[in-house]
């Protein structure tokens, strides 16, 4: 752990996963059954996380921002029947209590004491740390929100294979990084996201080092490297933003010289942000463009970035297409749906309990695509431009505004509402919202504040607008589709993206 120092050795974490591994068995979770994790970055993050890969377990991380509302819905639609949280989160956790399925008999609290829960580490300590008599791979079932507004989770078919078992896609993942035992990875976001957690398991299947932050701090991200002689570092733009704003004296004060790679994905990065850091850090910029759902993705060095500044690369494992909305291949520097062939690497995944969304993703020729939208120039460089369903992208954070607008529209001195992201200089992109009252004669001040409030109550607060507008009628069809774009462009003005 980058701040505290606390250290957890391979034989610490051998030994506490498959303690908490037989736990588990014990308590009657088999292959294919599913835990729920709802934790801080913590030194028993990865042990919990790595119980379940190592049992053939799905697991699901939660965001720790969540209210109990939205943890207990994603336990309940994941069919968890274990829960794992930590005193840290000890406010959300108690209210949990209640509101957790009954089936969720096991139910481990981690760093102390809490009512309702049983202590993790009395718990473990009543199972000897040899690993089960038969270890699967397990798999992680992140949850992406929908633009019906309720999270989904993003399922792969579990296959009974032995753990360890040679896993193609890993070792072009090492090759691609260069990651091997000598590898010290640090990792500064929240582990319940997915390319976090993932690259800290990739790590210790090199028997490399991870180093985690407990929360981004952008001179401690600077300390922490020069500490630990951090080779290999992931992050998202507004990471890359808080950096550069420091005072060019604490930047210098810093020895980075062991980086040798970092990476940055989850939202675009601005071009002028990208330009600084490579020349800052060096041609030692790798970024990559993918999606939790794993249908295809693109990368770029440092090098071909600056040959083509704003693109977020070239097709890595999957041939890459742009359609227009009848699905017709669309010509060289013309935007249109980004699509991915699959590929011998690509693994099909399907939205639990969805079957519906899950279609949407697909063409009648297999090919997949979450809806961004970009071109291609003629060296096949995709440079992304809009999302078509207006997804929010807000330091690194995928945020889906439906959820936000369902609840506005719900207040009593609201007649219609709009969410969208607008731009902005640090975080990339802010949540906002248009709001039409009932009567345009409370449009005000006040009326900002108490709907502000009455999201806030409900939601996660990075969910919430952090200001409103209002119009005396949204620009919607007689069909009820609302002209949403009509009314992001007059935030966007005349620039080319509406991606930043």
């Amino acid at each position: 752990m980058a701040a505290s120092g606390d250290i957890v050795t391979y034989r610490e974490l051998n030994d506490r996963s498959n303690q908490l591994a037989r736990l588990l068995r014990d308590r009657g979770l088999g292959f294919g059954d599913h835990i729920a994790i709802f934790m801080d970055n913590n030194p028993r993050y990865l042990e919990v996380a790595w119980a379940a890969q190592r049992s053939g377990i799905y697991f699901t991380p939660i965001n720790f921002h969540f209210n109990a509302d939205e943890v207990a819905y994603i336990v309940d639609d994941c069919d968890a029947t274990a829960f794992i949280t930590s005193v840290e989160l000890s406010e959300v956790a108690s209210e949990l209590t209640e509101q957790l399925p009954a089936r969720v008999e096991t139910r481990l609290v981690v760093g102390g004491r809490l009512d309702g829960y049983e202590s993790y580490e009395d718990a473990i300590s009543a199972y000897p740390p040899e690993p089960l008599e038969e270890e699967l791979e397990g798999h992680a079932m992140m949850y992406s929100s929908g633009t019906t507004g309720r999270p989904k989770g993003i399922r792969y078919p579990l296959e009974p294979k032995p753990v360890g078992t040679p896993d193609p896609m890993l070792a072009g993942f090492g090759a691609t990084y260069g990651l091997d035992r000598d590898a010290v990875y640090l990792s500064p976001a929240p582990l319940y996201h997915a390319a976090p957690l993932q690259f800290c398991i990739a790590v210790h299947r090199f028997g490399g080092t991870a180093v985690v932050l407990e929360h981004f701090d952008p001179e401690g991200c600077l300390a922490a490297i020069e500490r630990y002689g951090v080779t290999h570092a992931q992050f998202v733009p507004t990471m890359f933003v808080r950096m550069l704003k420091l005072p060019d004296a604490v930047r210098a004060k810093y020895d980075l010289s062991s980086l040798e790679i970092a990476i940055h994905a989850a939202a675009p990065c601005p071009v002028e942000i990208k330009r600084r850091m490579i020349e800052w850090w060096g041609p030692i910029i790798f970024e990559y463009y993918s999606s939790t759902e794993g249908m295809g993705s693109t990368m770029i060095t440092s090098e071909d970035w600056l040959e083509h500044p704003g693109s977020v690369g070239q097709a890595f494992y999957s041939r890459m297409h742009i359609l227009d909305e009848e699905g017709r291949e669309l010509p060289t520097g013309e935007p249109g749906v980004v699509w991915f062939e699959p590929g011998e690497r690509t693994i099909k995944f399907e939205y639990h309990k969805d079957p519906d969304k899950t279609a949407r993703t697909r063409d009648t020729r297999g090919w997949a695509s979450v809806g961004d939208i970009g071109y291609l120039d003629d060296e096949g460089y995709l440079y992304l431009t809009d999302r078509r369903d207006f997804m929010v992208v807000s330091g690194g954070v995928n945020i889906y505004p439906q959820e936000a607008e369902n609840l506005l529209i719900t207040h009593d001195r609201v007649m219609d509402a709009a969410v969208f992201g607008i731009p902005d200089p640090e975080m990339g992109e802010r949540v906002h919202a248009v709001v039409q009252p009932i009567d345009m004669r409370d449009a005000g001040p006040e009326l900002e504040r108490e709907l502000l409030a009455f999201c806030r109550e409900h939601l996660a607060h990075y969910k919430c607008p952090k200001a409103i507008d209002f119009d005396a009628e949204l620009p919607r069809q007689p069909t009820g589709k609302l002209y949403k774009r009509l009314l992001r462009d007059r935030y966007w003005g005349d620039q080319t993206s509406r991606i930043v």
